[in-house]
C-alpha cells in the first residue's frame, strides 16, 4: 500500500515519531517485538523494520508500540 502524495507528509512523520521514541528508550526492534509479544502482537523483528521503512501500520500497532516503551501520553503536537 503506497502512500498518496498528501499522505507522505504524515505517513513520514509518524515513521520519524516511531523511530525516534525507540531511540529515546533505547529500545531496538528485537526487543520492541519481544514487548509486543508479551501484549500479545505477533511480531518479528523483520515485519518491525519493514513496517517503519514502509512507513505505513494500523493503529493498533502504533499504540501497542507506544505502550511498550513506556510511553502514557502522546500529544498531537508532537506531529
Amino acid at each position: 500500500m503506497r502512500a498518496e502524495p498528501e499522505n507522505r507528509q504524515w505517513t513520514d512523520r509518524v515513521r520519524r515519531y516511531v523511530k525516534a521514541e525507540l531511540k529515546r528508550e533505547e529500545v531496538g526492534y528485537a526487543e520492541l517485538a519481544r514487548r509486543l509479544k508479551n501484549q500479545g502482537l505477533e511480531e518479528t523483528e523483520a515485519s518491525i523494520t519493514a513496517k517503519l521503512n514502509r512507513g505505513t501500520f494500523a493503529a493498533t500497532f502504533f499504540l501497542a508500540t507506544m505502550k511498550a516503551i513506556g510511553r502514557e501520553q502522546i500529544s498531537l503536537t508532537d506531529f
